[in-house]
This record gives structure tokens, sequence and C-alpha cells, in this order.
């Protein structure tokens, strides 16, 4: 089997560790694995710097999206109204949950290479009352922007309004302080920036929203109040729980916290998005956006104009060498993606440039 790292944003590479940790077979009613998941919570509360009397965790079934949705359909009610704050097709993708679970929603959208206005959002809030819940992504990787939320959430909680946030990208690899900015529910994956497996999301919820969920969800397996019933008398999931990621996912956090935790993590994202962007402009290769938006996540990248090859030929030849890249998201433009999150190091990147640079020299003959 081809042995490549991944360059994406989740799902990525992994450590042998990690990995090793789901050789073992855990019955999910046993006492030492729910006592796993309570501590797998207590660790998240703690990177969240927010106090378990405020705030709480709860562990869903599934991939962020089905986190997202879980958050969506119950906390929205039919007498509520839900603006959808969008910037990539991760802001849009929660309007098509919106749509398909009948919410009462809008949608404001701004250009993929564009950070939304807080104060326009702070007009859309004086213009409709109505408005009770308000939603964004924060690390959009549609693009590879990373969007104020801070702002965001400022306008949006002096307005009293509930703030959701899709951190599934960026939390555990940014520094969020929660509780500081208000968020009421943040949403976030096992297989991003804590560097575990897929196979279940976690939200981050202010304890007072979550009981006003109590009885409204709009579906059974993703109701998030009911899930956290269950989970908060002594760990245990309500259906089966994906036992080997969990496993997998309490190793990942020890190998956090061995690493430096969050400010060590971002450090390191943010050194390999730094010459990730440097090595590729001197081949040529410019961000879709701009330095001030960019986040440490992902980077977009145009083709240069003139190219003599797809993108096909070049990820192959990439990953024939060691690593797998990305197809560019973005509508309006020619572009290609690299993550840099994961267990990747200086070292990677500059081996990736080294081989971009080989194959551009290649096409050149």
């Amino acid at each position: 089997m081809l042995n490549y790292k991944l360059l994406t944003p989740g799902p990525l590479t992994t450590t042998d560790t990690v990995k090793k940790e789901m050789m073992f077979d855990h019955c999910t009613w046993d006492e030492d694995y729910k006592k796993i998941t309570l501590e797998i919570r207590r660790k998240l509360l703690k990177l969240a710097k927010v106090d378990e009397r405020d705030y709480t965790v709860v562990l869903m079934q599934g991939s962020g999206t089905f986190g997202v949705e879980s958050v969506l359909t119950s906390s929205v009610v039919e007498r509520d109204k839900l603006l959808i704050v969008a910037n990539g097709a991760y802001g849009m993708r929660m309007a098509e949950i919106a749509e398909h679970a009948g919410l009462n929603y809008q949608v404001y959208e701004v250009h993929y290479d564009q950070i939304p206005d807080a104060e326009k959002i702070g007009e859309i809030l004086r213009a409709d009352p109505s408005i009770t819940h308000v939603s964004m992504v924060h690390s959009e990787t549609t693009s590879g922007i990373l969007n104020d939320i801070a702002s965001v959430a400022g306008v949006v909680k002096a307005a009293g309004r509930t703030m959701i946030v899709d951190a599934m990208s960026s939390f555990g690899g940014v520094d969020i302080p929660v509780g500081e900015l208000g968020i009421d529910f943040l949403v976030s994956s096992a297989n991003k920036c804590i560097q575990g497996v897929p196979g279940f999301s976690f939200i981050i919820c202010k304890r007072e929203a979550l009981k006003a969920c109590e009885g409204q969800a709009r579906s059974l397996s993703l109701d998030l109040y009911d899930q956290w019933k269950t989970m908060e008398a002594d760990g245990k999931w309500r259906f089966t729980s994906p036992t080997h990621v969990v496993l997998a996912f309490a190793k990942a956090l020890e190998e956090m916290e061995a690493e430096g935790g969050i400010e060590a993590r971002s450090r390191r994202y943010r050194e390999n998005n730094r010459l990730l962007i440097e090595g590729l402009k001197k081949l040529g290769f410019t961000t879709y956006v701009s330095a001030e938006n960019q986040g440490p996540i992902i980077t977009t990248f145009f083709y240069p104009e003139n190219k003599n090859y797809t993108f096909q030929e070049m990820y192959q030849y990439i990953k024939e060498r060691g690593y797998a890249i990305y197809p560019g998201k973005v509508t309006d433009a020619d572009t290609f993606r690299i993550g840099n999150i994961g267990e990747i190091y200086k070292e990677d990147i500059e081996k990736l440039c080294e081989i971009i640079r080989e194959f551009l020299e290649e096409k050149k003959s």
C-alpha cells in the first residue's frame, strides 16, 4: 500500500501511537470506557477555557456535519429564526441543513475571499428582531479564510441572540476563548486539529442554552439534549459509540498536551503555513485569500496563468512522492488547496515545495 501524508484540513495524518490505540476492542458499557468519555469531555472544556459550571460537552456520533445538524435542529424551533453567515461551502451547508429540516432562516452571504462584516450583521439583527440564532464558520476551508468570530460574537451577544460557531478545522489549532466570547454552541470534530481520526463530532455548549433544547429536537439520533442527558450521568453514549475512534482521540489529547497545548500546536501550524506560502510564492503561485484574512489551516492557491498541466497530473506526481493535496473548491477561480495541519512539520513543507519545483521543471522540458 502506498503510504503518503495528507496535506488536507482533515482527515489528516495522525501519529502511529494514535493509530495503535485503535487496535484495542472496547465495550461501550464498560466502566473504564465510560471514564475515558468523561475525561475527554473534561479536557475539551479545558481547551475551550470555560468553567464546567457554565459549559458542558456533548460527543455526537458521525462527522462534523452531524454535529452542526444536531445543534441547528435541536436549538432552532418553529418560533425561532436563524441567520446563517456564509462565505464558503460549509456556511452554505448550514443553509442546506436548515432547508431540509424546515427551519425558518435567512442567509447573509459574502464572497469567498471576504470576511463577513460584523457591523452588517448588527444591522440585520436590528432590522429583524425575529432572528433568535446566528451561525457561522470560523475556519472556512473552502478558501482557507479565518473569519472574525470575536467581532461577530460581540454583536450577536450584545443583541441577546444565540451564537453558534462551526469551529471544525480551527478548534485546537487556533485559540478560541469560548466563554469570553459568549459562544453558546461550538462544534468541532475528532479528525481535525486535535489530530484524532474520523468518527465523532463534539459540541461545547453553554449549559443554559443546551437545557433550553430539551424536547425540541427534530431528530431522534441527533437530539443534542438527550445525548447530553445520558452522557452526563456516567459517560455512556445513548447509542453505540465509535469505540476505536474514542480511544484514538483520548490518545491524541494526551499528545496535544505533551506538545504544549493549543499554543504550541498553533505555533507549528502557523509556521507550516508561512513556509508553505513563501515556498510556493517563489515557484510562481499566489494565494486566493489576502494575507490579513488568511487562516493557518489550509491555503488556496491560484494556478499560474498559461500552465501546461492539469491538477490531476500535479496531484498524482506529488502523491507518488509521499503527499496528498486538495483540489480547489472555489467555483469562480482555477485553484487548488494545501493543508498544513496534522502530524506535519517544517521538513514536510520544505519537501513538498521541492517536489512541486521538480514537477514544474519537468513540465518545462
